[in-house]
C-alpha cells in the first residue's frame, strides 16, 4: 500500500508537537491519546489494528495482535481530510524531549524503536513487532523480547525524552548504552546486551548489571531522559507517608534496577 505524502512542521523546544498537513483524501495515523488539535475538515476514525489496513480482516487481526504484544491498545486512530482544501492535525509529545521525523524510505523501509516511542505517521505505515533473537537481550534488555517495528516508505514520527542524540555507526563500531536510553535504530544495527563485568560497580554505580551494545553499520537514536528515569526521580521525591522511596543504602540503586538499567 502506498504511503500518503504528508507535509509537516515541528513546533516548540522542550515540549514539542508536530503539525501534519493533509491534502484532501490524505490521512495520518496516530497513537491513542497523542492528538493535540485538528482543523475543520479533519475527521477521525478508530480502527482495529495498526491503521495500515493491509490484508483484509486477517491483516487487521494480525495488526491488532502485534499491538497487543507490544503493550499498546488494540485500536489506532486515523485522521483523514474530508474537506476541499488542506487541513492540519497536530500530535503532542507525552513528556519533555524531542520529536524525531524519520523518512522510512531513507532508512531502507524499516525502523526498530522502543514500544513507547511511536507518535504518529503517514497512513500506510505498518506498526509491527521485532523480536529480540538473543536470550540475553530478551531477559536483560529492559524491553524484553519485543520492540516496535515501523515498515513503509513514508514519514514516521517518534519521540525521544530529554536531549536527542543521533549517531551513525561505522561497520563494526560498537556503542555501549544504558538500555533505557535506546530510542530507535536501523535494522542493520546489531543489538545485544553486555555484562558490566564488575558486581561492585553495578551495585554502587546505580547503572545496572547490563548495557545495551549497538554494533554498526547503521544509524541510532538515543535519549538522555528515559521515561522510567523521570518516573523514578518523581517517586523518590514523594514523601515517605505517601509512597515508598526507591533510594536505599546503596546510593539510589534499587535491587530491581540492577538488572538492565532503565526499563523505559
Amino acid at each position: 500500500m502506498a504511503m500518503d505524502e504528508i507535509d509537516y512542521e515541528i513546533f516548540g523546544s522542550d515540549m514539542q508537537y508536530v503539525e501534519v498537513e493533509l491534502d484532501p483524501g490524505e490521512a495520518a495515523v496516530g497513537e491513542a491519546g497523542m492528538m493535540m488539535y485538528m482543523q475543520q475538515g479533519i475527521e477521525l476514525d478508530t480502527v482495529f489494528g495498526d491503521g495500515s489496513q493491509q490484508g483484509g480482516v486477517f491483516g487487521k487481526l494480525l495488526g491488532a495482535g502485534k499491538r497487543l504484544l507490544t503493550g499498546e491498545s488494540l485500536f489506532t486512530t486515523v485522521f483523514h481530510n474530508e474537506g476541499r482544501g488542506k487541513a492540519r492535525v497536530a500530535f503532542a509529545a507525552p513528556y519533555p524531549g524531542k520529536i524525531v521525523p524519520v523518512h522510512l524510505a531513507e532508512m531502507g523501509g524499516t525502523l526498530i524503536c522502543q514500544k513507547d516511542a511511536f507518535l504518529c505517521a503517514a497512513k500506510g505505515v505498518s506498526l509491527g513487532i521485532a523480536f529480540q533473537r538473543r536470550l540475553g537481550a530478551g531477559l536483560f534488555g529492559g524491553e524484553g523480547f519485543i520492540m516496535q517495528k515501523l515498515d513503509g516508505d513514508g514519514w514516521a514520527f517518534i519521540h525521544a525524552g530529554g536531549t536527542l542524540v543521533e549517531k551513525t555507526l561505522a561497520p563494526g563500531e560498537v556503542l555501549r548504552v544504558d538500555t533505557g536510553c535506546v530510542v530507535a535504530f536501523q535494522p542493520t544495527v546489531d543489538f545485544d546486551i553486555a555484562y558490566v563485568g564488575k558486581i561492585k560497580s553495578a551495585i554502587f554505580s546505580g547503572e545496572g548489571l547490563f548495557f545495551a551494545t549497538l554494533r554498526g553499520p547503521g544509524k541510532v537514536w538515543l535519549q538522555s531522559l528515559p521515561l522510567s528515569r523521570l518516573a523514578g526521580r518523581l517517586m523518590m521525591a514523594v514523601p515517605a507517608s505517601k509512597g515508598s522511596s526507591n533510594a536505599g543504602l546503596l546510593g539510589g540503586a534499587s535491587l530491581g534496577g540492577l538488572f538492565g538499567g532503565d526499563d523505559d
